[in-house]
């Protein structure tokens, strides 16, 4: 156990998810009335589909492989995905903490309807429709595939990087579809992660790569 903490010191910066968890369960419990509805009237014209909750739970297997991966293989493109993904979820974080917010449009189920239906009512379950915007489900799975794409191990698997973008594309669509989001949280997540691009890949990151690993990757 010692040598392989040794070996792999970059773990620590995994300990963020305790941040989180206990942050996003807090909001949780407490955010429970008087927030702002998101609701638009293109949300009432997307219908709900069950099926969708397999890419949508394929998120959690998606993101874990996505860093173990580059965990193992290669640690610059490790810490920047951690960044990537951490620092969008700290402000999505910020966000419902100041901004309260949910959804209102979460049908009735059926869970004995079919297995799909039985998941759902689940998922419903164990996550509120409260502190939703912007959609963490986009904004990792966008994150995700941008790591997968520039990975240089990945890069000569190119049925690796296309079944990236089809599994991103499938769980921003499942998070509308299964009615745990609305339009206006998937664009929130997208802007989110258009911006934080830039910062953690952005400018003159070609030119970084050429160098030695800076200090706080080392």
């Amino acid at each position: 156990m010692k040598e392989f903490f040794g070996k792999y010191k970059h773990a620590w910066i995994l300990s963020y998810g305790l941040v989180y968890l206990t942050w996003f369960f807090y909001l949780e419990r407490t955010v429970t009335k008087g927030y702002h509805v998101i609701h638009v009237r293109l949300d009432d014209y997307i219908p709900f589909e069950e099926i969708f909750i397999i890419p949508y739970l394929l998120w959690f297997a998606y993101v874990a492989a996505a860093v173990l991966y580059l965990f193992f293989t290669n640690k610059e493109e490790y810490y920047r995905l951690c960044i990537y993904l951490f620092s969008g979820m700290t402000i999505s974080l910020i966000i419902c903490t100041f901004y309260h917010n949910g959804t209102d449009f979460r049908p009735v189920l059926d869970p004995e309807q079919n297995i799909f239906t039985r998941l759902v009512s689940r998922l419903y379950v164990a996550d509120t429709p409260t502190n939703v915007f912007p959609s963490i489900h986009v904004y990792n799975s966008i994150c995700t595939h941008v790591a997968v794409s520039r990975s240089d191990g990945l890069k000569k698997y190119p049925v690796i990087q296309w079944s990236s973008f089809v599994l991103m594309v499938l769980i921003c669509m499942a998070t509308v579809f299964l009615k745990q989001h609305s339009v206006v949280d998937v664009l929130g997540g997208c802007i989110m992660a258009y911006i934080l691009y830039y910062v953690v890949y952005g400018y003159g990151y070609g030119f970084e790569r050429k160098k030695a690993s800076p200090k706080i990757l080392g």
